[in-house]
């Protein structure tokens, strides 16, 4: 079975970002993905420096992250825009989990894995910069990204009070990213 980990750049407790990603990790799991969906948040890693990691060495919210990464044949990630990029949570996410523990590999949860990639903003963009970055940063450490990503627009519109989707394209378009996710990999593994 496929499995996937979904998360998003986002730290806010109502994110848009979070209930995007939920959107694609239903898609996954209607084409028959395991889907872990986590926030990073709660893994409470502190701000990477080499000093830190010299000192006190994998900080443990960066091994458990890493470690379901490791255990993933794909991501689906949805990301803020802050700046024209990605949130300082997600980047340092990614750097906990990029360090070389032990007698892993490099880059271990990364290399030869394949992520879908989305943004919501509640501005006209959608956080549509952000996937430029997104994308760069996660090639750069090994991981294949699929060519359809998806930017929501205005997204505080496209949700209910209870976080459930409520425009029918939007929903169409993220459980598709999730559902490709899945089709690719399944290939991929054949």
């Amino acid at each position: 079975m496929i499995k996937i980990l979904a998360f998003s750049g986002s730290g806010r407790r109502d994110s848009v970002n979070k209930k995007v990603v939920a959107v694609a990790a239903k898609g996954a799991e209607e084409a028959g993905a395991q889907v872990t969906i986590v926030n990073l948040e709660d893994f409470n890693m502190p701000i990477f420096t080499e000093d830190l990691e010299a000192e006190k060495g994998m900080c443990e919210g960066g091994q458990a992250f890493k470690k379901l990464l490791i255990e993933s044949d794909g991501f689906l990630i949805s990301c803020p825009e802050y700046n024209s990029s990605y949130s300082a949570l997600f980047k340092n996410s990614i750097d906990w989990a990029s360090r070389k523990v032990g007698d892993e590999k490099v880059l271990e949860a990364f290399k030869g894995k394949v992520a879908g990639i989305m943004a919501a903003s509640p501005g006209a963009l959608g956080g549509m910069r952000v996937l430029v970055t997104l994308r760069m940063l996660m090639e750069n450490i090994g991981t294949m990204v699929l060519p359809t990503q998806q930017a929501i627009s205005k997204a505080f519109e496209k949700f209910d009070e209870d976080g459930n989707v409520t425009d029918e394209r939007t929903e169409k378009v993220l459980k598709n990213i999730g559902k490709e996710l899945v089709t690719t990999l399944e290939k991929l593994k054949a």
